[in-house]
């Protein structure tokens, strides 16, 4: 799910209302989305970095960060978050896209080359454009969330767009071997060509990861204005020559694929966000791109289908009653027009405007219906027949478990299950490399970079949090790991156990000891006796993340299903702990 940020102050004059956090917040859930975080520019680059000075000339604006359907890419910028929301409250009606005829239309020619690559273009411009900052910025935004979401970090579409009063039409798409493209690329200042440009861009942060795309290609992509000045190198970076700015008015874009739908999807989305910034809001210049076929084809399409529904089914599926009228004023709220049929009263007629390229099935306008009507306001009711259901057996001996800890006197904690390498690691005096530690491929935030392999570090973290509580402090989490696993289909399976935690001002290993024997003996596991074979035992062993000589493997029936000791005190400094603590962590699953 992408995640948004707008400035609160900027999000809340477009909407011509001030709200407090609790308010939009329950306006965004009423939408369909969620508020995640307010936060500030200066706040996330300390998260994301752990450098403070980095951040400190960072601005201290308030930021909303906000939850976005994966699906809906009208609302991935500003312009279609407000726009929304505005429909949805009724201030103002879905607006109607336009086209504007130009005295010569933009032609864009794609070269039969370009089939060994790249196949498919789309082109559109946008007339008469005002950007300010903050438009400027939302654009540029916007496009790199579609990059990142429907393009599949511009594997299916890579979008350029471009000042049209620097360059002169038409526009050829073409491929050529890479020595033969020489430009100078966006925001440089030295001429280049796909060669150099590839080993150039080899340690740039953003683009180092589409390189792969094309580099291995005996031709690269690339689309020539009329003067032979390079646009862009397709997916990787626009020419500096035609580079948008504030003063930017006429703004040609193009979109290059190997997916011609999402091509279209992508322009339609731009266009009709965008379109508000221009002159006469909501119209946009169509071009004609020429295929390798010679047959002529023009973009963007902006087509507005229309669904019919059945107001009967409708109601049902949700499990409400409402009149055609008000759920055709519902949809309408969802930016989805509908009238009831003059013909027919149980059927709806529902405009599918271009932004909203979700809507694929009836059940999808069914849902707009409930998000519309308020999931909360759907009563409740038992089903028409029996239904036949069992708990999961891990699940109920988990719950189990759970309350006959809390009834020892521990405190149950529920922990992030992504953490940091050095939680798992350095902290814990072990080697990451060594660990069967499930690692984060581009992991946000230097807290989230593993999936956890122990409960521990989540609860010596809760610890610290809750330091200035008065001692003892016990706490215990019952949840899931994840390691590797070689034989699994997904190459990691989950493992549940129990961690208790007590820390005093001695270490008290008797205290979690004498919880294993307790939940030994609700799990009806004897102690092994000296010439049994099942039970449970205790063997003693040596673990860098506990203290020498007091830790021990938790054997059940001669396996090893677990670890009980007294931390090491390098594990206490590290998690900036003063106090002894006891631990002890077992698999569950065994029991089950």
């Amino acid at each position: 799910m992408p995640t948004i940020g707008v400035k609160r102050d900027l999000l809340f004059e477009a909407l011509g209302k001030k709200y407090t956090d609790e308010k939009f917040q329950e306006l965004c859930f009423a939408f369909g989305l969620e508020l995640d975080e307010v936060t500030t520019e200066k706040q996330m680059l300390t998260k994301e970095q752990g450098d403070v000075a980095a951040a400190a000339d960072a601005s201290e604006e308030i930021i909303y960060r906000i939850d976005i359907p994966a699906n809906r890419y009208d609302l991935l910028c500003l312009e279609g978050l407000v726009t929304g929301l505005r429909v949805f409250q009724g201030q103002v009606k879905p607006p109607k896209f336009e086209f504007v005829e130009p005295a010569q239309r933009q032609v864009l020619k794609i070269m039969p080359s370009t089939a060994q690559i790249r196949p498919y273009a789309v082109a559109a411009v946008l007339r008469n454009v005002t950007f300010t900052q903050d438009s400027y910025n939302s654009f540029i935004d916007l496009q790199d969330k579609l990059h990142q979401n429907i393009c599949r970090k511009r594997t299916l579409v890579a979008i350029g767009t471009h000042d049209l009063d620097t360059l002169q039409g038409p526009f050829s798409y073409e491929a050529l071997p890479p020595e033969q493209i020489k430009f100078v690329p966006l925001n440089q200042t030295q001429e280049l060509n796909g060669v150099q440009l590839m080993d150039f861009y080899s340690t740039h942060a953003q683009l180092k990861q589409y390189l792969p795309i094309i580099r291995d290609s005996a031709v690269y992509p690339v689309i020539y204005d009329a003067n032979r000045v390079v646009l862009s190198l397709p997916p990787i970076i626009n020419g500096d020559h035609s580079k948008i700015s504030l003063n930017t008015k006429n703004v040609f874009i193009e979109c290059t694929a190997t997916d011609l739908t999402k091509a279209k999807v992508v322009l339609d989305t731009i266009v009709c966000l965008f379109s508000e910034h221009c002159s006469k809001k909501f119209t946009v210049e169509p071009c004609n791109v020429v295929q390798t076929d010679g047959t002529t084809v023009s973009y963007p399409e902006l087509a507005v289908r229309e669904e019919r529904i059945s107001v009967n089914r409708a109601n049902a599926y949700i499990g409400i009653n409402e009149p055609a009228s008000r759920l055709a004023d519902m949809l309408t709220r969802m930016y989805l027009e509908a009238q009831v049929d003059d013909k027919d009263s149980d059927t709806l007629k529902v405009k599918i405007p271009p932004t909203r390229h979700d809507v694929i099935h009836a059940c999808d306008i069914y849902e707009d219906i409930a998000i519309a009507f308020g999931y909360n306001n759907i009563k409740k009711s038992l089903p028409a027949f029996m239904q036949i259901a069992k708990q999961f057996p891990l699940n109920k001996l988990t719950e189990q478990l759970r309350e006959q800890v809390a009834q020892a006197g521990f405190t149950e904690a529920l922990t992030f299950t992504l953490c940091s390498r050095d939680d798992i690691a350095r902290k814990l005096n072990k080697n990451i490399e060594a660990l069967p530690a499930v690692h984060i491929g581009n992991p946000k935030t230097l807290e989230f970079q593993v999936v956890r392999t122990t409960l521990l570090p989540g609860l010596l973290k809760t610890l610290v949090a809750n330091r200035k509580m008065p001692l003892p402090l016990k706490l215990f989490e019952i949840s899931d790991v994840v390691v590797v696993a070689e034989n699994s289909e997904v190459g990691a399976r989950n493992e549940r156990r129990l961690c208790a935690v007590n820390c005093n001002k001695t270490a008290g290993f008797e205290i979690v000891h004498g919880l294993l024997d307790r939940v030994m003996q609700l799990l009806s596991v004897p102690r092994k006796a000296a010439n049994a074979e099942k039970g449970y035992y205790l063997e003693a062993t040596e673990d860098p993340s506990y203290f020498p000589g007091r830790c021990a493997n938790v054997m059940c029936d001669s396996v090893i299903i677990g670890k009980i000791g007294v931390l090491h005190p390098t594990v206490l400094q590290a998690f900036e702990l003063t106090t002894p603590c006891s631990v002890v962590e077992f698999t569950i699953e065994p029991f089950v």
